[in-house]
């Protein structure tokens, strides 16, 4: 009789548990997160493919019919590819030969090359196009100094396709460069020594040794700018716009903007035509780096392995000249361009005026709108992307699981896709979230927060784990033991040592949303235009001098964030150093 009465009580408790382990609070942050996940930033791709797939209410294959059998896309197509192709060789040479000689040799003052080496990654595309311009237009200085040479030097049209391949090439060697030094410092001299010792040419050591060495490094630095030309908006734009020369990115936002019957579903169709070419970069990238050796070490050898001897002054003389030349003497002619009341005026001390940042500062209430809006959305973004960030970042380093990799994974997707697919996959998700109800997010600022921190939370997600990786988990199991739990520890001990990997992750995050146009280029409305949309306008109104003038403001305001940062992460190490 007991042991019935026994049972029946397991028997009523059992669900009980079962029930409140379901509906514990653990278990119901974990499925708000899947559900938060699968709506910003899953939902919006399936959309924008479901519409591609969409024509006359009915799924077909329509839209896919009718633009690959357009004799214009295939144009756009071929356009796209040797933009893409071109702009990353030259990424790909100049990063490989910058990284080599910084990595290797005997070359002197190393960390100031290195500052003005990211110098064209930190600065806008768009920004960095308007430079080149300047410096290379009829009036700008590349003319004047060419007039002074007893030759005469054809003129260097920059509105083409070679135009936008040198631009983007030169814009986005960074992104080799800093995953390929790396690489190199890593590989051991040992091997270096012995394939010498072999018989082997430098020539031939090189090509033997350290490139099948770096070849991750290289590929996944190759990668990056592939991905980055191939989403590159800015450049384009400025450059193939009014050249009439398209590729995906542009054609993708003059769809939009035609506004036409099918216009989205063009739209749609394109994007997902121009996601395919992501995927197969990422394919290749695959392919190359299946077989490619892994290096165990982790620790970087910066010692010189090759002694230039007499030749030493004139590489460093041929690395300076290069960086004065491409990222130096264009912005000081865009500077100067900023400085004329009139596009087309020589600059001079006569001629020199402030009018133009007088306009941006005080008289424009569209470029002080704009500033205002960029400012906060960044400032929002990194606010929030710090609180997710580091969260998920914790999650996936200390507990590792299926859910915290399907969470990488999925916030990865927004930025790892080009700007206008994500762009038009915002426009399909929040237009309607739900059928017939319309909660006015698309038109207004909101759709931008939703936008920007979708697509850079995964940049702060990536800075976070860094940080993180740094700090050993012994040090939280002492921290543990003497008592101090949940955010004591946080306070106490992981803030002070993530707080300098935390702050990198959060300037890029707020750098990139300060300066961004590819995503706003679809997204603004008339009250929430940002930096990006108020130069890009300018330009294209033919408002040269004022765009000119604001991306010199910008410039200068990125050279004092970097500051800024700097010596707050040098402050904080010295704070941290005295503590321990």
């Amino acid at each position: 009789m007991t042991c019935n009465m026994k049972n029946n009580n397991n028997r009523e408790v059992m669900p009980n548990l079962a029930l409140h382990s379901l509906f514990s609070n653990k278990n119901i942050f974990k499925l708000l997160g899947i559900i938060a996940i699968c709506v910003f930033f899953l939902l919006p791709i399936f959309r924008l493919i479901m519409l591609s797939f969409t024509s006359d209410g009915t799924i077909s294959y329509g839209n896919y019919t009718t633009i690959l059998q357009d004799a214009s896309t295939w144009k756009v197509v071929s356009n796209t590819l040797i933009v893409v192709a071109g702009s990353t060789v030259i990424s790909l040479v100049i990063g490989i030969s910058l990284a080599w000689l910084v990595a290797y040799t005997d070359i002197r003052a190393k960390r100031l090359m290195q500052i003005f080496i990211i110098l064209p990654f930190v600065i806008p595309s768009y920004i960095t196009t308007l430079a080149w311009t300047q410096f290379l237009g009829a009036n700008g200085l590349y003319v004047k100094l060419a007039s002074l040479l007893p030759f005469e030097v054809e003129a260097i049209n920059l509105y083409s396709l070679a135009g936008i391949i040198f631009v983007l090439g030169f814009s986005h060697y960074p992104l080799v460069y800093l995953l390929t030094v790396s690489v190199f410092r890593k590989i051991p001299r040992e091997l270096e020594l012995a394939s010498r010792a072999s018989g082997a040419k430098r020539w031939a050591t090189f090509r033997k040794v350290n490139m099948p060495l770096a070849l991750p490094g290289i590929v996944s630095g190759g990668f990056l700018a592939f991905l980055a030309n191939l989403d590159n908006f800015g450049i384009p734009a400025f450059l193939g716009i009014p050249a009439q020369i398209n590729v995906l990115s542009t054609y993708i936002y003059q769809q939009v903007v035609g506004f036409g019957p099918s216009a989205f579903a063009r739209a749609a169709t394109f994007s997902v035509i121009l996601g395919i070419v992501a995927l197969l970069g990422t394919a290749i990238q695959w392919f190359f780096l299946r077989k490619s050796k892994r290096l165990e070490t982790t620790m970087e050898d910066k010692q010189p392995r090759y002694y230039l001897g007499n030749k030493k002054l004139p590489v460093e003389i041929f690395i300076w000249l290069f960086f004065l030349v491409t990222g130096v003497v264009p912005l000081i002619s865009m500077g100067m361009t900023s400085l004329v009341t009139a596009y087309g005026v020589d600059f001079s001390l006569k001629t020199m005026s402030f009018e133009n940042y007088q306009f941006i500062l005080t008289t424009s209430s569209k470029a002080k709108e704009a500033l205002g809006n960029s400012v906060m959305l960044a400032g929002v973004t990194m606010i929030i992307g710090i609180i997710l960030g580091t969260s998920i970042a914790y999650l996936r380093v200390r507990k590792p699981n299926f859910l915290s990799k399907f969470t990488e994974v999925s916030i990865s997707l927004p930025y790892a896709l080009p700007g206008t697919v994500m762009a038009l996959a915002m426009i399909f998700a929040w237009m309607e979230p739900i059928p017939g109800w319309n909660p006015d997010i698309y038109g207004s600022i909101i759709i931008l927060f939703i936008a920007y921190i979708t697509r850079f939370l995964i940049l702060q997600v990536r800075g976070s784990i860094t940080a993180l990786m740094q700090v050993d988990l012994s040090i939280e199991e002492a921290a543990h033991v003497s008592g101090a739990k949940g955010w004591s520890k946080w306070r106490k001990i992981l803030v002070p040592l993530l707080t300098p990997g935390v702050l990198s992750g959060a300037f890029l995050v707020f750098l990139s949303a300060l300066t961004e146009l590819t995503v706003s280029s679809l997204l603004w409305s008339s009250n929430s235009e940002t930096i990006g949309v108020v130069i890009f306008g300018f330009e294209q109104a033919g408002y040269t001098t004022y765009s000119t003038a604001f991306s010199s403001l910008i410039v200068m305001l990125i050279i004092l964030g970097f500051t800024i940062l700097y010596l707050a992460q040098s402050y904080w190490n010295r704070k941290v150093g005295k503590r321990t």
